[in-house]
């Protein structure tokens, strides 16, 4: 794929404090026509298309062989023939009314794979009704082909525009413009997410805040942006071309306020977006009910036992039970590793601290010297860690088989038994040293609600190059809302975050 296929070059600059001007004429100019767009949805179409192709005639060819080859075309044929492009018709149609390719979920959560889901799963009961309706009895093992292979296929399309779109954001392109407005604190911190978040695909081009622009110093790292008065949104939003404008926490005026931007912004092509204070509550959790025009926002509270959990386990025991077997070859090689690369035990054993303060022996294949532990204190002077977790890039302690065990984490892989053990799960957040844990203040205690993972957040979003904080702040998003299918999402991206060797060693 050419890059030149989506292309909308970013006028950002390199950071630096933000400046907020005020007057609106540092306001560039929005692109009057967004061609990128339009050529991502052309091409998300284009590729659902030859999935669908691809898994419909497979399944024909597989189920009833290839009739040219045959020398002659019979009337099943030619019956199975109308059925698959009749299915490849209403299939993409299905996509297209559950709005599978709306822009706003392509690139970023699991929506857009859900609404491929809901498509094909909408798709093949139509045809199962119709089928009944006129008593026709298709080929099982045809439809056993099509629909599996389909909806694969469909989502490994979808995944590569993904990491496309990714790409080409990272470097700046196909950004929406937005005005951002609030609060002053509100506008930073949804600035500076925006631009750590670059792939949900908004770019701040502006602020508006109350009063003057010049009220005080901002020391945020982020790119310069202008000041717009609140009531010159709407109409600088329009002139600019502005495609979005977000609202962060609360205006002057309350919901009225909101509710006049909304009316003013009324027949353009500007999206008005509220960003919610409930900065560390996933989308599952939140629940709208609006009510006589008054809307309710209902936050289910997490829950630490029950059903959920009780699948949790199943899930963790029986991925835990394949992998065990399916590994045991690289349980044996690695052993061997450890033994010629430096005398002392296979296993290196360390007490953790579990669900609800309960201690458990963690094991790992020794990637260290045996004395490791003795010589800590000579080294402290070096640490490179975040301030409660000690480490150090070129640990003389490791050895040189442990250096590539660490670089893939495989030195991690005896866990799995703790797994099974139940004294860990697949995915939590990281287990803590009793050091650790007697330093805990304040909510940081809640990392202890749940059991502790052999992967999560911390893992896929740096690992050793996280913060302290950033790293309690990702295993307490994980403890209130976690998940199977942000597990699955986890252990996915986990792997890719392995072979990258993402802040390992």
């Amino acid at each position: 794929m050419s890059s030149a296929f989506l292309d909308l070059r970013s006028t950002a600059r390199p950071a630096s404090p933000v400046e907020l001007f005020s007057t609106v004429a540092e306001i560039a100019p929005q692109p009057r026509r967004l061609g990128w767009r339009r050529r991502l949805a052309w091409g998300m179409i284009a590729t659902d298309a030859a999935a669908i192709a691809i898994a419909v005639f497979t399944a024909q060819l597989l189920r009833f062989g290839d009739p040219v080859r045959a020398g002659a075309v019979s009337t099943a044929d030619v019956a199975y023939g109308l059925i698959s492009i009749a299915l490849i018709v209403v299939w993409l149609v299905a996509l297209a009314a559950t709005r599978s390719r709306l822009l706003r979920n392509t690139g970023t959560g699991m929506v857009e794979y859900q609404r491929v889901l809901q498509s094909t799963l909408l798709t093949f009961g139509a045809f199962a009704v119709v089928a009944y309706l006129f008593q026709l009895q298709p080929a099982r093992g045809y439809l056993a082909i099509a629909l599996p292979l389909g909806l694969m296929l469909l989502i490994v399309g979808r995944g590569v525009w993904r990491t496309y779109l990714h790409a080409l954001r990272r470097a700046g392109r196909c950004m929406t413009g937005a005005i951002v407005v609030g609060e002053q604190d509100d506008v930073l911190r949804v600035v500076s997410q925006l631009r750590s978040h670059y792939r949900i695909g908004y770019r701040a081009i502006a602020v508006s805040t109350p009063g003057s622009p010049h009220a005080g110093p901002v020391e945020e790292a982020t790119e310069v942006l202008p000041f717009v008065p609140l009531d010159e949104v709407a109409r600088v939003s329009k002139s600019r071309r502005a495609r979005a404008v977000i609202v962060a926490g609360s205006l002057p005026g309350g919901n009225d306020a909101i509710r006049r931007l909304g009316w003013e912004l009324e027949n353009s092509q500007v999206e008005l977006i509220l960003m919610s204070r409930l900065t560390d509550v996933a989308g599952p959790r939140i629940h709208m009910r609006p009510i006589n025009g008054l809307p309710m926002v209902h936050v289910d509270l997490p829950r630490y036992s029950g059903y959920s959990h009780a699948v949790k386990r199943l899930f963790d025991v029986s991925v835990v039970t394949v992998a065990l077997v399916l590994f045991s070859p690289v349980f044996a090689a690695i052993a061997v590793a450890v033994r010629l690369g430096s005398p002392g035990p296979v296993i290196f054993r360390q007490e953790r601290v579990g669900a609800h303060g309960a201690r458990f022996t963690m094991l790992k294949f020794r990637s260290m010297v045996v004395d490791a532990e003795a010589r800590l204190a000579q080294l402290r002077a070096l640490d490179e860690g975040n301030g409660v977790l000690f480490k150090l890039k070129d640990d003389p302690r490791v050895t040189r088989a442990g250096r590539f065990l660490r670089a893939y984490s495989l030195d991690e892989l005896p866990q799995l038994w703790n797994v099974l053990r139940g004294d860990m799960s697949l995915v939590g957040p990281r287990p803590p040293l009793p050091s650790e844990v007697e330093q805990y203040e304040g909510p940081v205690s809640r990392r202890l609600l749940t059991r502790p993972g052999i992967t999560g957040l911390w893992q896929v979003n740096g690992r050793s190059n996280l913060s302290w904080e950033d790293s309690v702040r990702l295993d307490l998003y994980y403890v209130e809302n976690w998940s199977i299918t942000g597990d699955i999402v986890v252990l996915a991206k986990t792997a890719k975050a392995v072979l990258h060797r993402d802040g390992a060693y």
